[in-house]
């Protein structure tokens, strides 16, 4: 118990006492809410992570058992309105009802040819337009659900190679934005965790050993793979 004529320091003092109460109450339910929140994105980054590095499991194979279906159509002239290849490809995709993330495979040589793909989660649309005929050939593959919990896991509509490939669907950006929102939430748990492992004196020196053998492995990857190998 301090002495009657002991000093009341900023440290130990009864408001500086109250906020480190509040702060660590705050901290504790921030860190559960946002854990209940982040619950199933991190099981479905999980699981896709898991099928992805290991793609000769069977009961995850999606594209080898995808529905796949080929047809031809007929779709009215593009106005000269529509300028540059997004506005022709997003009528093109108007006309045959197909919604979805537009990515650029080839350069057009002939203004008459158009080729491009669209995807969303699930269905892969494979597209080439001869706008001479007005016509479409359609390729359309369907892929499980496996398929779909894999194409989330990388699905972000931008491609720092490419300047074509740009988000150009509104899903695509709410989605892309919900990834934000966990990687916020997941730094967030991070700097808690940190927080209440520290504020638990006889925890410190076993957190330390864990905390630096993680940050070791994760260095070798990150920066020693580039000396030693």
């Amino acid at each position: 118990m301090r002495s009657a004529t002991e000093p009341t320091t900023a440290a130990n003092s009864p408001a500086t006492s109250r906020l480190r109460v509040r702060l660590e109450r705050w901290n504790r339910k921030l860190h559960y809410y946002a854990g209940l929140f982040l619950l199933f994105f991190l099981w479905l980054f999980a699981v896709t992570g898991l099928v992805l590095n290991h793609p000769t499991w069977s009961f995850a194979e999606s594209w080898t058992k995808r529905a796949e279906t080929n047809s031809e159509r007929a779709i009215t002239a593009l106005g000269p309105e529509l300028r540059g290849d997004i506005a022709q490809a997003q009528e093109i995709m108007r006309q045959l009802r197909i919604e979805g993330e537009i990515l650029w495979t080839t350069t057009r040589t002939d203004t008459n040819q158009f080729e491009f793909q669209v995807r969303r989660p699930g269905h892969y649309y494979f597209i080439k337009a001869d706008l001479a005929r007005n016509r479409v050939t359609l390729r359309h593959s369907e892929v499980n659900a496996w398929g779909i919990m894999k194409v989330l896991h990388v699905f972000s509509g931008a491609s720092l190679d490419d300047p074509r490939q740009s988000r150009d669907w509104a899903l695509t950006s709410v989605w892309a934005y919900s990834m934000d929102a966990v990687a916020a939430g997941l730094i967030f748990m991070v700097l808690s965790s940190l927080y209440m492992w520290w504020e638990i004196p006889d925890k410190r020196l076993p957190g330390a050993v864990v905390l630096g053998l993680g940050s070791l492995i994760c260095g070798l990857f990150c920066i020693g793979l580039r000396w030693f190998f």
